[in-house]
């Protein structure tokens, strides 16, 4: 076991879990009229993501073992599983992204559970890539390297995290599954470190390459700023509400509230031109592009859009 997440070696059945997008092969990019809009301060440049699949993977904590994790739900590369690499994310498998193959990265979190034990399919994921609220001056934030990776969040968390919370339809924050009224969003939420330590695209435990800003600043151990990047996932709320609701990564009693271990992985599979033109038009330039502007002319897309 690594930074919590679970595995037991075990090769598990996929069968019959819940599907999801196609996802495209094609780069969907074009020209837009549309414009960024002043921001509060911040540069912030969006991504929509659109459910992919379910494995018991992770390419990050247990590479190239099969069915050694929790279950996971996956967002953005479609072949995302235990044996994808940097270059296997970069060169194939369709995407469920806006702007599909322009953003091969894989995203994902620990399967929500409702009271039965049942995987929940997610709306969809929300991607930011923000200057941050923690003080870096956007002019600071440089493109990732190609093929970072990391963790954020604990998997074996068992009390309140500072990086990762839920929300009724954006209300109040908690530590664990809200009850939310049939109707409404649960509201999954993890933010990720921004620092990184200018070496390394991984660490031993998957975190330690990169740290959070302190004092308005990133620390001297890793003093190259990028995107902050934060996973918003939305799940609807049916009739009967979220109670009894976990996530697979909580491993505490039962008698306890769901939730406490979210936590989420991404693992860069970006066209590294298009990265350096919204950091450089969204993020660095302090305007909002929304969830679709790249801020030089062009937007991204889904096909349906």
């Amino acid at each position: 076991m690594q930074d919590g997440h679970s595995g037991d070696g075990e090769t598990h059945s996929e069968e019959g879990l819940p599907g999801g997008s196609l996802g495209s092969s094609k780069v969907l990019i074009k020209p837009t009229s549309d414009v960024p809009a002043s921001g509060d301060g911040t540069g912030a440049f969006r991504t929509t993501c659109e459910f992919s699949h379910m494995r018991y993977d992770d390419p990050i904590v247990f590479p190239g073992v099969k069915g050694a994790s929790h279950l996971h739900t996956f967002f953005g590369n479609t072949q995302a599983d235990a044996f994808s690499s940097a270059d296997s994310l970069r060169n194939s498998g369709n995407s469920t992204c806006r702007g599909g193959i322009a953003n091969r990265s894989s995203y994902w979190v620990p399967t929500l559970l409702d009271e039965s034990g049942e995987p929940i399919v997610p709306e969809t994921a929300n991607i930011y890539y923000k200057s941050g609220y923690r003080g870096v001056d956007p002019e600071d934030i440089q493109p990732f390297p190609d093929g970072l990776r990391m963790i954020a969040g604990d998997a074996a968390a068992t009390s309140d995290q500072e990086v990762s919370y839920w929300t009724c339809g954006g209300g109040p924050q908690s530590g664990t599954i809200p009850d939310c009224d049939s109707g409404t969003q649960l509201l999954m939420h993890v933010e990720f470190p921004q620092c990184w330590n200018g070496q390394d695209i991984d660490s031993d435990n998957h975190k330690r390459h990169m740290a959070y800003p302190v004092d308005r600043h990133c620390p001297a151990s890793h003093p190259v700023a990028i995107p902050a990047i934060s996973f918003n996932i939305p799940y609807t709320v049916p009739s009967r509400g979220t109670r009894g609701w976990r996530l697979v990564s909580d491993s505490y009693p039962t008698s306890q509230p769901g939730g406490y271990s979210a936590h989420g992985d991404w693992f860069d599979g970006w066209d590294p031109d298009v990265v350096k033109v919204w950091v450089k038009d969204c993020v660095d330039a302090a305007v909002d592009c929304h969830s679709h502007l790249l801020g030089d002319g062009r937007q991204i897309y889904f096909t349906e859009d």
